[in-house]
């Protein structure tokens, strides 16, 4: 049996077995590669990225001295934290929504964290960016 490209019938048998998120997984990951951000399983740390995914959650961390904005994001390949000091909300980020976000990536807690972020809105989820 040769090593290059599963037959016809296997890619069909992949593209039916495939979960929904498997198949949303790969949706984001696609558009996030259209948009020429690098995917935030291999970004780098500590090194100015873009990123771009959807709006997991929101969740806002109440400290005493300081208030925290934390936004999951996910790419399809990996999530990411967008946190942003001293704010409680930003309008128009919501769960569903997709942000283009640029900073640093750091860990927190063991989880990739992005503090600060310059961001944009690219679009709703499930649809095709502009």
């Amino acid at each position: 049996m040769s090593a290059g490209k599963p037959g016809a019938l296997r890619r069909l048998s992949e593209r039916l077995t495939r979960t929904s998120h498997e198949i949303e997984a790969a949706q984001l990951a696609r558009e996030s590669s259209d948009l020429g951000v690098i995917h935030i399983a291999a970004a780098p740390l500590r090194t100015r990225v873009t990123v771009c995914g959807e709006v997991r959650s929101v969740t806002l961390r109440p400290r005493e001295e300081t208030p925290a904005l934390d936004v999951e994001v996910w790419d399809g390949t990996e999530s990411l934290h967008l946190v942003w000091l001293g704010r409680r909300r930003i309008a128009g980020i919501v769960p569903g929504i997709k942000v283009q976000a640029t900073g640093r990536i750091t860990t927190r807690r063991k989880v990739a964290t992005m503090f600060n972020p310059a961001y944009e809105i690219v679009g709703r989820a499930g649809q095709p960016h502009a």
